[in-house]
C-alpha cells in the first residue's frame, strides 16, 4: 500500500488551503489503484503468458477505470501552482511496450472510435496504449509519493478525462472481444461439431 506522504496535510504551494481528511483518503486510495495496476501490468508483460495474459489485463484495467471513474465524478480538482513540481524524467516504458507487444502478437493490433459523437475510426496498438496509460498513471503517483497530492489529484484526473480513460475504455472493449470470440466462437464450432456428427450416424443407418 502506497502511504499518503506525511506533508499531504500542510498548505500547498502558492498558499493552496490543506487538503481535509476525506480528500486524503480518497488521494491514498487512487494511489493504491494506480500503484497496484502499474505492479500488475509490468508482472503480466514480464512473464508473458499469452494464455493468462488477455484475461488479467481486463481484469487488470477494468480495476484502474474504476478508479478513474471515482476521479471522473469528482469535482475538479485544481493544482497547487501554474507550474508543475518537476518529478524528474518520465518512467521508461519502452521495455514494458516491447514486452506486451510480443506476448500479444497478432492481437496488438486493433481499431477503435476515439469518440462516439464523431466517430472515426482509430487503428492502434493495445501495447502501445497501454504504455500511454501507464506513463500517465506514473507520473502522478510520483507526485503523491513525493508529497504534491493536490498535483498527483489534479493530473489523475485531467488525464484521465483527456486521454488515458479513452484509451483504457478502448482496450478493455478489444480484450473482451478477444474473450468473447474464445468462448463464443468454440461453442458455435463445437455445436457444429456435433450436428455433423449427428448426421453422419444418420447417414450410416439409413446405410
Amino acid at each position: 500500500m502506497t502511504q499518503l506522504p506525511p506533508s499531504s496535510g500542510q498548505p500547498g504551494t502558492a498558499g493552496a488551503p490543506a487538503l481535509d481528511s476525506e480528500t486524503e483518503e480518497f488521494a491514498q486510495q487512487i494511489a493504491d489503484s494506480v500503484a497496484s495496476f502499474l505492479l500488475a501490468l509490468r508482472e503480466i508483460a514480464r512473464e508473458a503468458d499469452g494464455s493468462r495474459a488477455i484475461s488479467l489485463l481486463l481484469l487488470e484495467i477494468s480495476q484502474v477505470l474504476l478508479a478513474g471513474a471515482r476521479l471522473g465524478v469528482q469535482q475538479d480538482f485544481e493544482p497547487a501552482s501554474e507550474h508543475q513540481p518537476d518529478v524528474g524524467p518520465e518512467a521508461d516504458v519502452d521495455d514494458l511496450r516491447l514486452r506486451l507487444a510480443e506476448m500479444l502478437g497478432n492481437l496488438d493490433t486493433y481499431s477503435f472510435v476515439f469518440d462516439p459523437y464523431v466517430p472515426e475510426v482509430v487503428a492502434s496498438n493495445l501495447s502501445d496504449d497501454l504504455a500511454s496509460i501507464a506513463t500517465d498513471l506514473e507520473n502522478g503517483l510520483r507526485h503523491f509519493r513525493q508529497g504534491n497530492v493536490r498535483e498527483a489529484l489534479w493530473w489523475w484526473q485531467f488525464s484521465y478525462v483527456s486521454s488515458w480513460g479513452n484509451l483504457a475504455g478502448a482496450a478493455l472493449n478489444a480484450l473482451l472481444s478477444v474473450v468473447s470470440h474464445d468462448r463464443l466462437d468454440v461453442d458455435y464450432v463445437s455445436e457444429s461439431d456435433q450436428i455433423e456428427a449427428a448426421e453422419a450416424v444418420l447417414d450410416s443407418g439409413r446405410g
